[in-house]
């Protein structure tokens, strides 16, 4: 009878685990909190950690720099517009680590840099990302901060995903990308500086905000200088908001995630 009791006991406790083990590899990813110090100051941001089951090997790093209207220091709201309500709605299957900084009320991405290469630096080695694969997008405010931190340390990333963004803004030269004021063709620097680095435009025809012909410009001159693989998809009904149309192609995927820089950290 005992025999019998205790192999009733091992075969549950066996399904138990069973159960447990199943149930934690089909957990969606997750959103948590992190913080950081830099020079002084503590920095808090967001990482997306993708389930097991969405990831093969070291899952692929993406950041993400939010707009203008998510500066702030609740680290939440940067969570609320572009990227996030995207991997949210597909946290069971995104497959990338995402980390997601927040700047602070009044400040420019361009302000920010150091901040934003030891968050990436600190995801990547907490979650065990692959900085072989790691990419870089944002929106508005933020596309010009894709253009900023490319251009500050380009060999960090092996593709690049500006969205209604530009280089200079004439009512708002805050925001400017720095070091291309002075350059007879700003957009030409900034091609031939990037030419290697695969890039995919997003902009909407109606832009009121970022006029759309910043992204024209930047992506006529990445053709001019024979880039090595330069996009651009303009959405001709979309207004400012032409991140959620670009985030919901399954195309951008396919491709951000085909693209590799090998040994990207060691090529300082």
């Amino acid at each position: 009878m005992r025999l019998r009791n205790l192999g009733a006991a091992l075969l549950m406790a066996t399904l138990l685990a069973a159960c447990a083990s199943g149930a934690q590899r089909d957990a969606p990813g997750r959103f948590v909190e992190r913080e950081l110090s830099v020079e002084g100051a503590v920095h808090r941001y967001q990482v997306f950690v993708p389930s097991r089951d969405a990831t093969r090997d070291k899952p692929p790093v993406i950041v993400f720099l939010h707009g203008s209207g998510e500066r702030g220091d609740d680290n939440r709201s940067q969570l609320a517009v572009g990227l996030g309500p995207h991997v949210r709605a597909h946290a069971g299957d995104f497959p990338a680590i995402v980390v997601f900084p927040q700047a602070p009320a009044d400040s420019e991405w361009n302000q920010l840099g150091e901040v934003v290469f030891a968050q990436l630096d600190a995801a990547t080695r907490e979650f065990g990302g692959d900085p072989d694969r790691t990419y870089l997008t944002g929106l508005s405010m933020g596309g010009y901060g894709v253009w900023e931190l490319a251009l500050r340390q380009g060999y960090r990333f092996a593709a690049l995903v500006p969205v209604c963004g530009g280089l200079l803004h004439p009512r708002r030269p805050s925001m400017a990308v720095t070091g291309l004021v002075d350059e007879a063709d700003p957009y030409a620097a900034a091609a031939a500086r990037l030419r290697t680095t695969p890039v995919w435009m997003f902009h909407g025809a109606q832009d009121a905000s970022v006029p759309v012909d910043y992204s024209r410009r930047l992506h006529a001159a990445f053709v001019a200088a024979d880039a090595r693989d330069a996009r651009y998809t303009e959405f001709p009904e979309a207004d400012h908001n032409s991140w959620d149309p670009a985030y919901a192609m399954p195309e951008l995927w396919d491709w951000l995630f085909a693209q590799r820089q090998v040994d990207a950290f060691r090529q300082r």
